[in-house]
């Protein structure tokens, strides 16, 4: 089983405005609760652990979460409302987001809400996106991932938002506090860009995180695929051709493929991580640019099931 921490929001899309109109459409969603969602899709068991408003939205999501599998065991339901991600895709259906979510529920975990002890089958932890940054929810996931760091695979995806971290100096001290926790890091190369400036290089970046304690960081750049770095090394695959609706929760995809091959291989344990080879990584990294794949050839984040992805490899071309 896979804990994943952090938050589960409502994105709301922007249709092009006609006349006084805006033209909107709500969706479930938010990074971890994408990642719980995949990983559930795609056949590994996942439970949620974050703030879940009670108000109409935050039921919305719990209900959603328990249609699809995922425990809500180490969730907390919060008086406090729900975030509103308002989203607009750009002509290369690239989304944009503005967040409405100050002092909202995803935020307001703290330490006591927390899991005191985890059943033994939890495997892994993942951590990611603006709820590693904001208080007081960023400080008590720390405090999880490091308790824990010594026992499970902790899997950390950064999924920057300037526009709510604000101070980027900051968070990348915060990353930093994670990352020396992490045992698998994924990013995307907008994400270094962001943090580290547009120049960056994302193999300096990538082994400059390695040295902090993870044993593998795979960076997803678009089209290109993706890249990991290991040990000694790096290895890099190709992106597969695929008809693009919206990107709105690729890079979620990823993250839940990558921990659910790791999950059927038997690999999700972090013995295996002390010993990578290039054929564990790029079967992880290939089977993750697949999934991903998918979710870019449908609008929002419609995370591809187990058979999706299966299909898509024995084709070995477009899903």
């Amino acid at each position: 089983m896979i804990l994943v921490c952090g938050e589960a929001l409502v994105d709301l899309f922007l249709a092009p405005a006609e006349g006084a109109s805006l033209p909107a459409r709500a969706i479930a969603g938010g990074s971890p609760f994408n990642v719980a969602v995949g990983l559930s899709r795609l056949g590994t068991a996942a439970a949620f652990c974050g703030g879940l408003s009670t108000d109409h939205f935050g039921r919305h999501l719990a209900g959603l979460l328990e249609t699809e599998g995922v425990s809500l065991a180490h969730a907390r339901h919060l008086p406090q409302l729900t975030t509103i991600s308002v989203i607009a895709t750009d002509a290369n259906g690239s989304p944009h987001y503005a967040f409405h979510g100050e002092g909202a529920a995803d935020r307001m975990i703290r330490m006591e809400d927390l899991p005191r002890a985890l059943p033994d089958e939890t495997a892994a932890i993942t951590f990611g996106s603006y709820s590693l940054a904001v208080e007081p929810c960023g400080s008590a996931y720390l405090a999880l991932a490091r308790r824990e760091s010594g026992r499970r695979i902790i899997s950390l995806d950064p999924n920057v938002r300037p526009t709510i971290v604000g101070d980027m100096a900051g968070w990348r001290g915060r990353f930093a506090d994670f990352a020396a926790c992490a045992t698998l890091v994924k990013a995307s190369d907008e994400d270094i860009a962001l943090a580290y400036g547009p120049d960056a290089d994302i193999g300096a970046v990538a082994r400059q995180w390695l040295d902090l304690g993870p044993k593998l960081v795979v960076v997803t750049q678009g089209a290109q695929g993706a890249t990991a770095f290991f040990g000694a090394g790096h290895l890099a695959l190709p992106g597969r051709p695929v008809d693009v609706i919206d990107t709105v929760g690729a890079g979620d995809t990823f993250h839940a493929a990558l921990l659910a091959r790791l999950d059927q291989r038997g690999r999700l344990n972090r013995q295996v991580f002390s010993a990578l080879t290039a054929d564990i990584v790029g079967d992880l990294v290939a089977y993750a640019i697949a999934a991903s794949a998918i979710t870019c050839s449908r609008r929002g984040a419609d995370l591809p099931r187990r058979q999706d992805v299966e299909t898509a490899l024995s084709r070995g071309v477009r899903q």
